[in-house]
């Protein structure tokens, strides 16, 4: 191998940028600025964590990409496949010799294949090759050449699916990383329901809280499956504790408080506009209040706005509990008082631009929009 130089570090600015340019116009050109090993690398990282759902082959493969570009071809090697126990896929750069598997591929489309729209042609100078199947005497289906081939088949359909849209079942990818949106909670459908119009789009999902505690190393199983939810968007997820070993390709982690205005819209100049906010945070009533109020009039027009547990809005430890179940101050009140932006026509409205109210038992979901339809003529009101 010309080189062993292991792939590390995250561009998140540049996995926003690949996004940015696959979803423009056709072909996917890498522009000269742009380090083709570094494109490389985040299109090859996004892959494997794609393929890390799929099934490994049942003994280890050696696949060597290479990525071709106006100049010099660039080539890593990805070793996968299960040996005794199971293991994470490794990626190298460079070269090997005689790999199992051999992808070739124009780096601009492969940016396209993995980050582009589904339905574009993708996969016009793609080449897969196989190592040969052993030839008809072999002596028997256990024999190791039969098995080496066999495997390289799997890594090969595994790693080109990776590399291609696939749909995964919300509350199973919930599962997969042991999120609480399904089991703990039962969320997930709601989310199918509202979030699957922009599951394909390239869009800017920003989560608040990230779990785990104070624990560094705990939580970010949420920021994951939304990742591989929106194969296209971008993960941010902000947390009063560092929680920063959870970044990984398109998914950035930013340390900060909820309840603090000046931040909130920092993080908004910074990171968005976002297309979608989940408040799954301290789910304190105040904390709430602060973050809807600054946060939604921020929100891309035609965007979601979720906010998860409402039940500590009756909660006496939570600033719930009060005796007037519409009192403003608790989430639930206040959400009542935003009933009102619906009738912006005809009501005092919070100034919120809500066009749609969804509440389920724990949970709302807001949609943002020019709330703009005509009222009834004065006559019919009594004016």
């Amino acid at each position: 191998m010309e080189s062993s130089t292991r792939v590390e570090g995250i561009d998140h600015d540049l996995a926003a940028l690949l996004v940015a340019l696959a979803s423009g116009p056709e072909p996917t050109t890498i522009d000269q600025d742009l380090d083709p090993h570094r494109v490389a690398e985040a299109v090859l990282a996004e892959v494997l964590s794609r393929a890390a759902l799929l099934d490994q082959p049942p003994i280890p493969v050696t696949v060597q990409f290479e990525l071709l570009t106006p100049g010099k071809p660039v080539g890593y090697v990805v070793s996968t496949g299960l040996q005794d126990q199971a293991r994470p896929d490794t990626v190298k750069a460079g070269w090997v010799p005689e790999p199992e598997v051999w992808i070739r591929q124009d780096l601009g489309e492969f940016v396209r294949a993995v980050f582009g729209p589904a339905g574009s042609p993708a996969d016009r100078t793609r080449q897969v090759v196989v190592r040969d199947e052993p030839g008809p005497r072999s002596p028997a289906p256990d024999d190791p050449a039969m098995l080496r081939w066999q495997a390289a088949q799997v890594a090969a359909g595994r790693l080109v699916l990776a590399c291609s849209p696939r749909r995964h079942d919300l509350a199973a990818l919930a599962l997969r990383f042991g999120s609480d949106k399904w089991g703990g909670h039962w969320y997930t459908p709601h989310y199918e329901r509202h979030f699957a119009p922009y599951r394909d789009r390239p869009v800017r999902v920003l989560e608040i809280g990230i779990g785990g505690y104070q624990s560094s190393a705990m939580g970010g199983a949420s920021l994951r499956m939304w990742k591989h939810y929106f194969r296209r968007g971008l993960i941010h997820g902000v947390d009063i504790a560092d929680k920063s070993g959870h970044d990984e390709t398109r998914v950035r982690t930013i340390r900060g408080d909820q309840s603090d205005v000046d931040f909130l819209v920092a993080l908004n100049d910074r990171h968005g506009p976002f297309d979608i906010v989940i408040d799954d945070g301290s789910h304190l009533s105040e904390h709430v209040i602060v973050s809807l109020t600054t946060l939604f009039p921020l929100l891309r027009h035609g965007g979601l706005y979720v906010v998860e547990d409402l039940a500590t809005s009756y909660w006496p430890a939570w600033n719930g509990g009060r005796t007037d179940a519409g009192d403003p101050a608790t989430s639930v009140g206040f959400l009542k008082t935003v009933v009102d932006e619906l009738q912006a026509q005809d009501s005092t409205a919070s100034g919120l631009e809500v066009t749609g109210m969804h509440f389920y038992h724990n949970m709302v979901v807001l949609e943002k929009g020019a709330n703009r339809e005509q009222t009834a003529p004065a006559w019919l009101r009594g004016d």
